[in-house]
């Protein structure tokens, strides 16, 4: 265990893996949670969200500083689950309010069904369940032919493939990417060294990781509609106010509409937890408060 300025890192022998998570601020307990994002994409909305609650933050296994003893073991929404609920038992608390979004936000409904009674309140944030959509099969499709753009053409190429099926302007982010490099050709090199062949090696494992034992696993999840409504856990399904052109925006709303909800609208669109973290809290806070 390390503290510093009032985090505390600590890390947990779960079967398989080795777990690093974070903990800070002080209050109600309430769990922010990605997959494949770690600790470090949510410390925006964490250190905004510590102000009034104890906030637990962590790295999937095989991802950022948690290891895993089988690199080929695929990462189900089950298993993060009970990942999450290790956590819990490791901090001595019974039960937490959850913020998961994205990939997190399946793990946290597979929580809420595998273990209830340890989630409070359950804020699914943008899950992107493709099975809940008329087209899932198209949907499967295509998450297929991304996958296989990862073994053909490499990462990059797996990831532009990805954000493009998502809804994401990719031209125009490649196009502000190439006016960057034009502007850096000229004003000279930029700060900060090339990453490393360690460093390269371990953000080629991370996307091995995602594209070939995550992305499956997460978009096929059926979510158990029965034991979600009939639980004792809060299911929230929230939106991004500027998600209207994503794939997410018609999962989270086929959520909603599985268990018989309006979803409530958050800042921002599917990273808006990082692009207005503050106005992100204080929805949050407002939810969680109901």
């Amino acid at each position: 265990m390390t503290t510093t300025d009032g985090l505390i890192c600590r890390s947990l022998d779960v079967p398989g893996a080795r777990l690093h998570y974070e903990v800070r601020g002080c209050g109600p307990l309430l769990l922010v949670i990605g997959s494949p994002m770690t600790a470090a994409e949510f410390l925006p909305l964490a250190h905004a969200m510590a102000a009034d609650h104890t906030v637990v933050t962590y790295d999937p296994r095989g991802l950022g500083r948690s290891t895993i003893h089988d690199p080929d073991q695929d990462a189900t929404p089950d298993l993060r689950a009970d990942d999450v609920a290790a956590i819990l038992d490791a901090l001595g608390a019974d039960s937490a309010d959850v913020f998961g979004s994205s990939g997190g936000a399946v793990t946290g409904l597979a929580l809420a069904t595998r273990h209830p009674g340890r989630v409070r309140t359950l804020v699914a944030h943008e899950p992107p369940l493709l099975e809940l959509l008329p087209d899932a099969a198209r949907h499967r499709a295509a998450t297929e032919e991304i996958i296989a753009t990862f073994h053909r053409d490499g990462v990059a190429a797996a990831w532009r493939a990805f954000m493009a099926n998502a809804g994401f302007d990719v031209e125009a982010t490649a196009a502000a990417e190439a006016a960057e490099v034009t502007a850096t050709a000229e004003a000279g090199p930029p700060p900060g060294p090339e990453p490393t062949p360690d460093e390269a090696a371990t953000r080629r494992a991370e996307s091995a990781r995602f594209f070939d034992h995550e992305l499956r696993e997460t978009t096929r999840y059926l979510p158990d509609a029965a034991a979600l409504t009939a639980g004792p856990a809060r299911i929230v399904v929230a939106l991004g106010a500027q998600s209207g052109h994503l794939l997410t925006d018609a999962t989270t709303r086929a959520l909603a509409t599985l268990l018989h909800r309006e979803p409530v609208i958050f800042p921002g669109d599917h990273g808006g937890f990082l692009s207005a973290p503050g106005e992100f809290a204080t929805t949050l806070r407002t939810v969680l408060s109901r």
